[in-house]
């Protein structure tokens, strides 16, 4: 048996260790950099007024119930994922869903642009190729979204019968429910014509910017190939299906851990509050992904802040104070942690 390469090549598992505390101490410091620049567009002593208004008992709860939505995030990174290869361990799900949240908080687009980033790494990790990294987590995106409007449309028809104040949120959410829907099923259907479509449009842009770094670049058969892969690991998840249970029912418990996480931000104002609508105004901040700003910082915060007092009757200061508070602990926890998580990713070099 030979020896281990750390007895042949000592240096080398030492090499090893430094570029591990290496990403290790460059994800500490982009993590509390974009913390601190965070603070600062809110405002230091905004967050310190209003959150020293709140009981300090909500203060413990809110950071708990932001942990345990970081974590459950896990479970549907791991069904998305299974199908790739090994899959992750469960130890990897934890990682991938941290630094998730992290490329969440700091994309331009929030989910929308972050979920290429991630593709980038589960593709490493896996041992497969971007493409699919990328179709499995595009799926894991649709469904969790989809699963979490349903809830909030069935809720918010429940709402409506005893008060018809939040009458445009069902609306939107509605709309929202039958727009993925139908978006899916064209998808799925009309395949095809709709790769056609990406190969003519994607192989000058994929061309150019891959001769950056490629001796070769890519050209129109790599394109289609690569999207012939990305339609395979979609339809993978048909002989599969108890992996969108699982993707759905993680969605929809996390939607419930925002809610609560809000709901005792605004009983820490001393504000009582129904957790029924709470639940249903969630998703809808999605909306403020088009906004082209890290985190949707601002675009979220007032879709989610008027909602909130549309639905709850809250005053406005209060259900100010509680989304700070929740907001303050959500990104702390993605960029600080998050930002750990992904120093320590494999797949930097492109």
């Amino acid at each position: 048996m030979p020896p281990p390469v750390s007895a042949v090549f000592p240096l080398a598992s030492r090499g090893t260790d430094v570029r591990r505390l290496a990403r290790f101490a460059v994800g500490a410091v982009v993590g509390g950099g974009a913390l601190v620049a965070y603070l600062a567009v809110v405002g230091v002593d905004s967050v310190a007024t209003r959150t020293a208004a709140v009981a300090p008992w909500a203060l413990g709860v809110v950071a708990a119930l932001v942990i345990l939505e970081g974590l459950t995030d896990s479970v549907g990174m791991w069904a998305s994922v299974k199908p790739l290869g090994d899959g992750l361990s469960p130890r990897q799900s934890v990682q991938f869903a941290i630094a998730g949240d992290f490329f969440d908080a700091l994309s331009p687009a929030g989910p929308v642009s972050s979920e290429p980033i991630v593709a980038r790494f589960v593709g490493v990790a896996t041992g497969t190729t971007y493409s699919e990294a990328l179709a499995v987590r595009s799926v894991a995106k649709y469904v969790k979204s989809g699963a979490q409007l349903v809830v909030s449309t069935a809720l918010g028809l429940v709402v409506l019968r005893g008060d018809a104040s939040p009458r445009f949120v069902v609306a939107t959410l509605g709309v929202a429910v039958v727009g993925l829907l139908v978006a899916g099923a064209a998808l799925v259907r009309w395949r095809t014509v709709v790769s056609r479509v990406l190969v003519a449009v994607l192989t000058p842009l994929l061309s150019r910017l891959s001769s950056l770094y490629r001796e070769t670049a890519y050209d129109r058969s790599a394109v289609s190939a690569a999207l012939d892969r990305f339609w395979t690991s979609v339809l993978r998840f048909r002989s599969e299906p108890r992996l969108l249970v699982w993707i759905a029912v993680a969605g929809v418990v996390e939607q419930l851990l925002v809610a609560a996480a809000l709901w005792t931000a605004l009983a820490g104002t001393g504000t009582p509050a129904v957790l029924f609508p709470i639940v249903a105004i969630v998703p809808l901040p999605q909306a403020a992904s088009v906004v082209p700003v890290p985190a949707s910082l601002g675009a979220y915060d007032v879709l989610l802040g008027g909602a909130l007092v549309l639905a709850t009757g809250a005053p406005l200061a209060a259900a100010a104070a509680a989304l700070l508070l929740v907001r303050t602990a959500s990104l702390s926890f993605a960029l600080a942690i998050g930002g750990l998580a992904v120093a320590l990713l494999r797949g930097w070099r492109p």
